[in-house]
């Protein structure tokens, strides 16, 4: 039995999202300018995985002008958490407190980085 189509965006498609969320709804042509600024492709790569996307749910398109527009479906906000959530329960066995002390050991956090971080730790305690 062939598992289910995977609704997380690739690398590809993140980088078709990041240019709809920059821009706003997009005509192919203008995804496809902004992919190749980043990516050696073909046009007709662009349309397909616009396609993929489409059944994915991840974009949405507008069919009642020409050319078509597309948009994304979700707030960068919104896919961002549904990413994330998915990698902590993946790789983290669902532990937050996990991925943050990963996070924070794998790499230097520069001051701002800790003083938000401080910040937030302090507004979760009030709020708790």
């Amino acid at each position: 039995m062939p598992r289910p189509p995977s609704t997380q965006p690739t690398e590809v498609e993140l980088q078709i999202l990041r240019a709809l969320w920059e821009n706003g709804p997009s005509t192919v042509r203008a995804i496809h300018e902004h992919l190749v600024d980043q990516r050696d492709t073909t046009y007709a790569t662009t349309v397909k995985m616009l396609v993929v996307m489409l059944d994915k749910g991840l974009v949405s398109r507008d069919d009642s002008v020409r050319p078509q527009i597309y948009k994304a479906a979700a707030s960068q906000s919104r896919t961002q958490k549904q990413m994330l959530n998915n990698l902590i329960k993946k790789v983290y066995d669902g532990s937050t407190s996990s991925l943050v002390l990963q996070a924070l050991s794998s790499t230097k956090a520069s001051k701002e980085d800790v003083a938000k971080i401080r910040q937030l730790l302090e507004q979760l305690e009030e709020d708790a």
